[in-house]
Order: structure tokens, then C-alpha cells, then sequence
């Protein structure tokens, strides 16, 4: 009876065990695909999205064109994200993936940055980049190292990072994201320009700055 109850409570403990990793991820989707569209009528709400009905699903339903185009690096960051998600493509609804084409300046950067929804893996189509992501608190540990064309990087969950062309010309990078719709928050821009503003004091204490540098940078950053 002794041993008969040991191994009632280790499928016990095996069975919550299971039953919390389950309630901690993403439901598998119930049906092939659910394309997502914006309006509810004769659609089923579905992880932010309605399904369009199966029977007008297209097949450019699951496609888009123009990675192969390169982007137009913006003044301020030199640099720019092409999105391929949930909202170029509607099939990616409930799929939990998504790519992103970044083009970089000589000098450019992909600036430090979060996705709270997704995981990233990048490949350097062409270039040299200096890449990197930080731990949390309390280490706040740097993992970084200079990637050359063909080279992939893996940046792990909501921790910030980002990606500094380092070469003498221009450089490209794909990455794949674990999220249909993997958000980015960008962290000066968050900070700095939020809207409203966050208190300049509370900032001046945060960064150990005075509060006009602090108003200086809001300044800069303001949309």
C-alpha cells in the first residue's frame, strides 16, 4: 500500500506539473488556420483577430511579396525593421510566428529594444554586426559578439537587445520571431517619449541625471 501511494503522488505532482506548463503557453489551434479579419461578421474571435470563414480563405491569404526590396534607413537610428506579421499576412493568425528584413546604414543600429511577446532568432544576410542582449536584475549580464554574413544569433524572450552595423558598408538581417505579433518596445523611445511624459525628476533620479538633460532628451524624442 506504501508503494501504491508514492506512485498515486508522483502522478499527482506529474499531472499538475503537466497541467501548469499547459496553462502557461499559447492554445494549439482547434482547426487548420484561422485567417484573421477585422470585422466580426460570420468570424470567431480568435487571439485578437476573427477568422474569415474557411470557405473564402485564399491562398494569398498565407503570402506576401518584397523582402528582397531593400528598406530606407531612417535619419535618427539609421536603420529600418520591414514587419511581416500578422497584419501583412493574415494567415499567420494563431500561428505564433512572424519575420522581420532589417537594412542598416554604415554606422547604423537596430537600438536597444524589447519584444515582450517573442523569442528572435537573426541571420546576417550581408554585413558585419555588432549584436547583443542584457540578463535581467539583479546581473544585468551582456551576452554580445560581432556576426558576419551567415552567421545566426538568438535573443531570448522580453530581454532587451539590439544589433550596431559595425562594417564599412551597408548590412541586411532576417529574424524570425515566436509571436505572430511579437510587439517592440523601443527603450529611449519608451522613456523618453512617452505620452504623456513621465515626470522629469522621476526620470533625472532613475538615470542619475539632472533634470534638464532629462528634458533635453524628452525634447528629442517627442513625436
Amino acid at each position: 500500500m506504501k508503494s501504491l501511494s508514492c506512485h498515486v503522488v508522483a502522478l499527482l505532482s506529474i499531472l499538475a506539473i503537466t497541467l501548469s506548463l499547459t496553462n502557461a503557453s499559447d492554445p494549439s489551434p482547434l482547426q487548420d488556420f484561422c485567417v484573421a479579419i477585422d470585422t466580426p461578421a460570420d468570424g470567431v474571435f480568435v487571439n485578437g483577430k476573427f477568422c474569415k470563414d474557411p470557405k473564402f480563405v485564399t491562398v494569398d491569404d498565407f503570402f506576401k511579396s518584397g523582402l528582397n526590396k531593400a528598406g530606407t534607413p531612417n535619419e535618427k537610428t539609421g536603420s529600418v525593421v520591414t514587419l511581416v506579421n500578422v497584419n501583412q499576412i493574415p494567415g499567420l493568425n494563431t500561428l505564433g510566428i512572424s519575420i522581420v528584413r532589417i537594412d542598416y546604414a554604415v554606422n547604423g543600429q537596430n537600438p536597444p529594444h524589447t519584444h515582450p511577446r517573442a523569442s528572435e532568432i537573426l541571420y546576417v544576410a550581408h554585413g558585419t554586426l555588432l549584436v547583443g542582449f542584457v540578463t535581467s536584475n539583479p546581473e544585468n549580464r551582456l551576452f554580445s559578439k560581432v556576426l558576419n554574413e551567415g552567421d545566426v544569433f538568438v535573443f531570448p524572450e522580453g530581454l532587451v537587445h539590439f544589433q550596431a552595423n559595425v562594417g564599412k558598408y551597408p548590412a541586411v538581417a532576417f529574424a524570425g520571431l515566436s509571436s505572430q505579433n511579437p510587439g517592440a518596445i523601443v527603450i529611449a523611445d519608451t522613456v523618453f517619449g512617452s505620452n504623456p511624459p513621465i515626470q522629469p525628476n522621476v526620470l533625472a533620479k532613475a538615470f542619475q541625471l539632472d533634470t534638464r538633460t532629462v528634458m533635453d532628451l524628452q525634447a528629442k524624442f517627442k513625436k
